[in-house]
């Protein structure tokens, strides 16, 4: 299918989250019209930003009550659409019978819409990275959009791997249902690891990494996944390939593309680097805790092994799109101050600092 024309008509789900916000925004910046999909439009918390959005006061932007749960719910919202960026969450991703349900009302509404000429699913790097048995990322440690979580594993079930199943799950619906309809295409974006500024206070609590920086401003934080690196993009960037996959002409139905800047921080480093970014802060840097049981403990250096010796690609997704991804530093930064000034974060700060009045 062609790309979406220039200044057309972009439906964006999940539009109060994190992602869906900056994919909002960065449509309007560059021209398009948005219809901007919330579960409530008349919730105040987490709808009264858009109204100092661009294109708000002149209807260019439209903001619209759609309930994933509720069956025929974008019917009228895609119509006149010429793209969909499906970014809502489903509610439980572990039931798999409920998810293929959304699935299935979201592209019935893309069918009957008439005007839809592609959709871009959002997924996530677990459905390149997740495994049962981490071993799996020594034997294919090449982190690309050919990778895919080992689906043969019998432990692989939706009460361990609910998330990354089900994002892989709906990646193929929609991308079948394309290929059958034949007038749309479905692409899906698997975003890393989302750090950088939030637009609403009520998204320092929506998605765990922009909180993980809140909980280390307040003075507390903890290892993560297994001693897991960050596997980071900035937000503006991730909402960006989303656009850019959109627009481009060089994809095809059913092809998924990996949204990272492949920077890797350590927990331990993100902690001292906020401080070492805004020394006028003055930020109390915390002790990073390591809460993981014994057994997992005694594995730390292996695990840590393990995860240095993948190879973090994203040579696909900068060839169809013109993204150049942002350095770390940057998005921390910029996730920093936003927690601070927009989302009412107090941090914990060293003997002599503090906040201006």
């Amino acid at each position: 299918m062609a790309a979406i024309p220039k200044n057309g008509t972009v439906a964006v789900t999940g539009a109060a989250g994190f992602i869906g916000s900056w994919v909002v925004r960065l449509l309007l910046d560059k021209g398009y019209r948005v219809r901007a999909c919330v579960k409530d439009a008349n919730d105040p918390v987490r709808c009264d930003f858009f109204r100092s959005m661009p294109g708000y006061l002149s209807r260019r932007l439209t903001v619209h009550s759609a309930n994933l749960d509720d069956d025929g719910a974008f019917d009228e919202i895609f119509k006149g659409c010429h793209g969909v960026a499906h970014v809502a969450h489903v509610s439980n991703y572990n039931d798999h019978d409920y998810v293929k349900r959304v699935c299935d009302s979201l592209i019935k509404s893309v069918n009957e819409s008439g005007t839809v000429g592609r959709v871009i699913v959002t997924s996530s790097i677990a459905a390149v990275i997740s495994e049962v048995d981490i071993n799996e990322l020594k034997r294919r440690p090449t982190l690309d959009e050919d990778r895919y979580p080992d689906e043969q594993n019998p432990r692989r079930t939706p009460d361990r791997q609910g998330y990354s199943m089900g994002k892989v799950l709906a990646q193929r619906a929609f991308s079948d249902a394309a290929e059958e309809n034949g007038e749309w295409d479905a692409i899906t974006c698997c975003p890393a690891d989302n750090v950088g500024p939030i637009q609403s206070p009520h998204q320092k609590n929506m998605g765990p990494w922009q909180h993980f920086v809140e909980m280390m401003l307040l003075g507390e934080y903890y290892q993560n996944g297994g001693y897991r690196p960050w596997m980071t993009v900035d937000v503006r960037d991730d909402a960006l390939c989303h656009i850019g996959l959109l627009e481009s002409v060089l994809i095809r139905n059913g092809e998924r593309y990996i949204a990272w800047s492949t920077d890797t921080p350590k927990v331990e480093e993100i902690c001292a680097s906020i401080d070492r970014l805004l020394p006028e802060l003055g930020h109390d840097t915390p002790e990073v805790t390591d809460n993981f049981p014994d057994r997992v403990k005694a594995r730390e250096q292996e695990l840590r092994d393990i995860w240095a010796g993948c190879d973090l690609r994203n040579d696909r997704i900068k060839a169809v799109t013109d993204i150049e991804f942002r350095p770390f530093d940057e998005s921390l930064r910029d996730c920093v101050e936003s927690l601070l000034t927009i989302g009412g974060v107090k941090p914990k700060l060293r003997e002599g600092f503090s906040l201006p009045a």
